[in-house]
């Protein structure tokens, strides 16, 4: 698999924070977790073939095209500029198809400032691909964590649409997450949220469940 190892993402990530500081960082960390539990739970029952060290490293590096600044969309194609250009191509792809739950270029929080050359390089990478468990996983676990922690995905969900506004295509999008969430839990055998350490705290802002 083209991937940077641990090491190498970690360092990555560190640079893209000196670059570019935000809370994109912590979110980045907490989807990697979320990812490895994930991966792991699978294995676990025998019935995933994931890797969760690799899952790990995608979920670090899925946004790492922050590293370019402050931008909107632009970010996917950044980032899987940046791993691609150095032959993680597998890990690019993570970068392309995380925002992407809903495979449509219109199916996005924010706005695109890309090029229309970019934009049109986007979608034909969408339409020439089909989705793997990796790409499914991240675009679970993205909105599954927030910087602070894990949350419940409807907050999660209402945080971004609060920042960045809806359009037509966000139901669509929100009920593809959905989808893959039951998918991955009927693969797991749990809850996802059974894995996440913090969910009721972070959600919903209270200790000890109380």
């Amino acid at each position: 698999m083209q991937i940077p190892t641990l090491s190498q993402a970690e360092a990555f990530l560190a640079e893209a924070v000196v670059l570019n500081p935000g809370p994109w960082a912590a979110h980045s960390t907490h989807v990697a977790v979320a990812a490895r539990a994930i991966a792991a739970r699978a294995i676990a029952t025998q019935q995933g073939g994931l890797d969760p060290d690799a899952a790990y490293v995608m979920g670090l590096l899925h946004d790492i095209g922050r590293r370019a600044g402050v931008t909107g969309m632009r970010h996917v194609l950044d980032g899987y500029r940046y791993l691609a250009d150095q032959g993680y191509e597998d890990a690019a792809r993570l970068c392309m198809t995380h925002s992407f739950a809903y495979k449509h270029i219109g199916a996005i929080f924010g706005e695109w400032d890309c090029r229309p050359d970019e934009l049109a390089f986007i979608e034909a990478y969408l339409a020439g691909i089909e989705y793997t468990d990796y790409d499914r996983l991240i675009q679970l676990c993205d909105s599954l964590a927030m910087a602070e922690g894990f949350v419940l995905m409807e907050k999660r969900m209402m945080d971004v649409a609060l920042r960045y506004g809806i359009n037509d295509f966000a139901v669509a999008k929100w009920k593809a997450t959905f989808q893959i969430k039951q998918d991955f839990e009927a693969v797991i055998g749990r809850s996802i949220y059974d894995l996440l350490p913090g969910v009721v705290e972070n959600t919903f802002g209270t200790r000890d469940g109380r």
